[in-house]
């Protein structure tokens, strides 16, 4: 069970950009916390974020 990821395993597990994360981050939308030196965003804080994204309209 995977509690938190590191920036790299935020973009694996999204499929989003490591800027846009960061952007995110900086807007306020995204949770990060760090420890020590490494930036860490919880599994559930970077699903609610995706999650939250506009869906995409077909057609």
């Amino acid at each position: 069970m995977t509690i938190s990821l590191n920036i790299r395993q935020a973009v694996e597990a999204s499929g989003l950009t490591r800027s846009h994360l960061y952007i995110a981050m900086s807007d306020g939308k995204l949770t990060a916390r760090k420890a020590g030196r490494r930036t860490i965003i919880m599994a559930d804080d970077l699903r609610r974020y995706v999650e939250s994204l506009p869906t995409a309209r077909e057609g």
